[in-house]
């Protein structure tokens, strides 16, 4: 369950992240709104990851999440660039993202 928390957590950040870009600036309000209620569930759930999980890993796989999350919006729905060597680089956060995982109990 805790694993599931940490994602949901690291799924809230892509939110909250992808939601700074539509605050302009945060001078529209459910935009605003809605950031700051992803930015406190975020943090709030990895809150409750770290009861059990260790420090190091769980903020890691969250930014990790976060990182990877943010990236593939941008790519996907801002028609930001997907040079290989960028997308090289989303895989080597990935691949740590999976490690940290499978190294932690």
């Amino acid at each position: 369950m805790t694993w599931i928390i940490l994602i949901i957590a690291g799924l809230l950040e892509v939110a909250w992240a992808v939601g700074l870009k539509y605050t302009h600036g945060f001078t529209k309000l459910m935009p605003t709104l809605w950031t700051l209620t992803a930015m406190l569930g975020s943090i709030g759930m990895l809150g409750l990851a770290l009861r059990t999980l260790p420090l190091g890993t769980a903020y890691a796989i969250w930014t990790g999440i976060g990182t990877v999350g943010t990236v593939i919006y941008g790519i996907v729905a801002l028609n930001e660039p997907a040079s290989a060597m960028r997308l090289a680089c989303i895989a080597m956060i990935v691949g740590g993202i999976i490690g940290l995982k499978l190294t932690t109990t």
